[in-house]
């Protein structure tokens, strides 16, 4: 039997079947419908925000969001993320300029931020690793201070809050992944949360071809709209986030039991007024009897599926060859060559748990 890395949150078959049993009455299958609002409703409110747009998913509701800012230039962010954020940012023609992570929780070094701003540099874009949360505040100051937007990848941070703040109300915008691997899904999805309300209209333009009225068309537009199947897979999942991100706990709780205070294996540690999602259960190897590669080759023999998320550096891909130097970001490289998620999902057995752990443990 195969331990997969992540499997799939979903409701019974029979209350998804009667969510969208009224579109084969209605016909009205896409296009911001009643379900599409209807979640967008139930979503400001679960992740504490004032001002929700919804997307067919993350990616392009991160890159709508770069849009929407009208940004210019370069835009400071971290090579530890997947390959989305850094893709927004160029498809936007933008530069990246990367910020190095801090070794405690892997999100951006604030310590490098300031070093990096230059007369070009228009905004920053964050990333919230595995559910840790970057350091919003000096982030905040920061950007004041020097008159930058702030737009976080929130991806990973579905539902987090800090200090009873929900996550998606720190800077100008947050994006939100709902892919089918993360904690909450709406089978592919996404969402913005942002600051200000004047964006809506604009954020719904832009995703809907640039159309504002029927003979209109202001801006450049694409099409990203969240369709209506979409949004009643998100309100079935919304019903039951809370008692998956539980189970989740229960099982990164486990984990922790077996693996920590072992020498050479370092695992995250929670972070003070951060209620997080237990999202991933991230483990670096460093110094440890067997390497990261090792481990990865020996959890496979065993039909158990790990991932070196991030591996590699976004900057180090093909398709930015030449372009970026990895050794900028030393404590990023250091991190990506060691690193391994281990499986985790709401229905993760704990005696699976146990034999992952005692094949690691040797």
């Amino acid at each position: 039997m195969i331990v997969p890395v992540t499997r799939t949150s979903m409701p019974d078959l029979e209350e998804y079947i009667a969510e969208i049993k009224d579109l084969w009455e209605s016909r009205w299958l896409t296009n911001m419908g009643v379900k599409h609002d209807r979640l967008e409703v139930q979503l400001a409110e679960y992740l504490d925000s004032s001002n929700i747009s919804l997307f067919t998913n993350g990616h392009l509701a991160l890159e709508t969001a770069i849009a929407a800012f009208n940004l210019s230039g370069e835009v400071i962010t971290t090579p530890f993320t997947f390959v989305s954020t850094t893709h927004a940012i160029v498809r936007n023609g933008l530069k990246p300029v990367f910020c190095d992570i801090n070794e405690e929780n892997y999100t951006i070094n604030i310590d490098n931020l300031e070093s990096l701003i230059t007369e070009r540099t228009s905004a920053i874009i964050p990333v919230h690793v595995y559910g840790n949360i970057c350091n919003v505040d000096e982030i905040e100051r920061i950007a004041s201070k020097y008159n930058l937007r702030v737009i976080y990848d929130a991806a990973h941070a579905f539902g987090v809050k800090v200090n009873d703040r929900g996550i998606g109300s720190f800077g100008d915008a947050s994006m939100f992944s709902f892919h089918a691997t993360k904690v909450f899904n709406t089978i592919e999805g996404g969402a913005l949360t942002f600051s200000n309300s004047e964006l809506i209209s604009k954020l719904n333009a832009l995703k809907n071809f640039g159309i504002t009225s029927q003979e209109t068309v202001d801006f450049i537009g694409g099409n990203s709209k969240m369709n209506e199947f979409q949004a009643a897979m998100g309100l079935c999942n919304l019903r039951y986030i809370d008692v998956e991100i539980m189970k989740r706990k229960a099982i990164v709780e486990r984990y922790v039991e077996n693996l920590a205070g072992i020498p050479g294996i370092k695992l995250v540690q929670p972070q003070i007024g951060v209620k997080g999602n237990y999202s991933y259960f991230p483990v670096v190897f460093d110094g440890y009897k067997l390497k990261r590669d090792e481990v990865f080759e020996l959890l496979k023999e065993n039909n158990i599926i790990a991932r070196k998320y991030f591996y590699p550096l976004t900057s180090s891909f093909e398709c930015y060859n030449g372009m970026f130097n990895t050794d900028e970001t030393p404590i990023a490289k250091y991190i990506a060559d060691r690193i391994l998620t281990l499986p985790l999902y709401a229905d993760l057995e704990f005696e699976n748990v146990d034999r992952i752990c005692r094949i690691i443990k040797g």
